[in-house]
């Protein structure tokens, strides 16, 4: 059973959908300085109600329906102001490509981008965590290490979650008869209503009869796996909490996904790969002009299975960075200019389509690594030959939720961490979670962000 609610990102969308018909009625009436009437109102509701469909898709692919860190809602007033300008832009091509709706309404529009966006800001901002307040439910953690004392402190500090921790015992620390007996008070105690343990723990071992008695005599009580809460709150896998056992049974393989997977994947690279085919006389004569270097690099990374495969790109370094990057770990090599401009905007990646078609690369999955950086990590960090269970992707989980990737250099800290969520994707594949992905790397190239 999951402590996080789902029913917030419904109750989202519909206020959102509700504040977009305000917003319109609103508009009108400003507009024509009087009470719209019901035929004036549905004139315009009409088409609208289909701008409105993708408006809703805009801020899918703004991540206005993701989870609410409280990064995110530090900068929610620049993610719904950008969206809206968006929308907006989308709704005046519409009118102008579509006049079968007879009218064009170009003040309406600058009318209706302040008032939704003040009312879309209200309603996230003041109204919705007034209608979504709820009593936060108690519990107790038990458990070690570092990723446990980084899971109840963002849980304590941010109530968005609405639940908080009335103890936490670190198991590693207090003796184990302490620890039965702390159990044995939390499992009495009305007020608690779940606990949160590392079924990897040897001290759960001691606990779980305990635990069993208390879910029959309380009319709530949760027991819950770290690694569950831990992954619903950060959307990765906690490295210090897993074990092999943890590996084995949730990184699986799916014949079926897989081929459907490729054939989706197949289909949308020929598609995409015929299309981008218009930008690279542009690029190749942009890259031939600034130093007369070659246009494309042939890079050797590993892939599915540790297999090596060849991946093809837009030259946008002083050179080919084949992972020497001598005692710092950071590559010899600079950027040029051009290189600087196709990075922002992921052109540089566009060849690597056709690996895509031929089948060393699929559209979703963990980032392919050089084979001087995977001798390193496969050292070094435990569980990373997961990573290559699948075919490895042009973009992850991990490049849409992890903002210091290591770009050309080697760092292992950083790497954890991007592991962290290749795991988290691995353990949770479907289409589903392939199309989002998809949808956010869309925000993450309009917004250059980790170029």
């Amino acid at each position: 059973m999951m402590l996080l609610s789902r029913s917030e990102y419904v109750l989202l969308l519909c206020g959102d959908a509700i504040v977009f018909f305000l917003s319109l009625w609103i508009s009108l009436a400003v507009r024509y300085v009087d009470i719209p009437s019901l035929a004036l109102y549905r004139l315009h509701a009409y088409p609208f109600t289909f701008i409105f469909i993708v408006w809703i898709g805009v801020f899918f692919v703004a991540g206005l329906y993701g989870k609410h860190t409280r990064l995110f809602r530090q900068r929610l007033l620049t993610v719904i102001v950008v969206s809206q300008t968006i929308n907006i832009v989308l709704a005046a091509f519409f009118f102008f490509f579509m006049p079968i709706f007879g009218i064009a309404p170009k003040t309406i529009l600058a009318l209706y981008l302040v008032i939704s966006t003040v009312l879309i800001f209200m309603w996230r901002v003041v109204i919705f965590p007034v209608v979504n307040q709820a009593k936060p439910l108690v519990g107790v953690l038990l458990a070690s290490g570092n990723d446990v004392h980084v899971l109840a402190q963002e849980v304590q500090h941010d109530p968005h979650y609405q639940l908080s921790f009335e103890s936490v015992v670190d198991t590693s620390v207090v003796p184990s008869h302490e620890i039965v007996q702390q159990t044995c008070r939390a499992a009495a105690r009305d007020t608690v209503s779940f606990l949160v343990i590392d079924f990897f723990d040897p001290a759960s071992a001691t606990i779980l009869p305990l635990m069993y008695s208390a879910a029959f005599q309380k009319e709530r009580f949760i027991l819950v796996d770290i690694l569950d809460l831990y992954q619903e709150v950060f959307e990765r896998v906690p490295l210090s909490l897993v074990r092999y056992e943890w590996i084995l049974r949730h990184v699986t393989v799916s014949r079926l996904y897989d081929r459907l997977k490729r054939t989706v994947d197949f289909a949308c690279a020929c598609i995409m790969g015929v299309v981008s085919l218009i930008v690279y006389p542009f690029v190749m004569l942009a890259i031939k002009l600034e130093d007369g270097g070659p246009i494309f690099i042939t890079q050797e990374r590993v892939g599915k299975y540790q297999r090596p495969i060849h991946i093809v790109k837009f030259r946008s370094m002083s050179g080919n960075d084949n992972g020497d990057y001598g005692n710092g770990g950071i590559s010899k090599l600079h950027i040029t200019r051009v290189g600087k401009i196709i990075r922002i905007l992921r052109i540089d990646e566009l060849p690597q389509l056709w690996n895509v078609i031929k089948g060393d690369l699929s559209l979703v999955g963990p980032r392919p690594e050089l084979p001087a950086l995977v001798a390193q990590y496969n050292a070094r960090i435990p569980y990373y030959s997961a990573r290559y269970l699948v075919t490895p992707g042009l973009t992850g989980w991990a490049q849409i939720r992890h903002d210091r990737d290591p770009h050309h250099g080697a760092d292992i800290n950083e790497t954890k961490m991007k592991l962290a969520y290749d795991l988290f994707y691995l353990s949770r594949r479907s289409l589903v979670l392939d199309v989002y992905i998809l949808f956010q790397t869309i925000r993450i190239v309009l917004t250059a962000r980790g170029s």
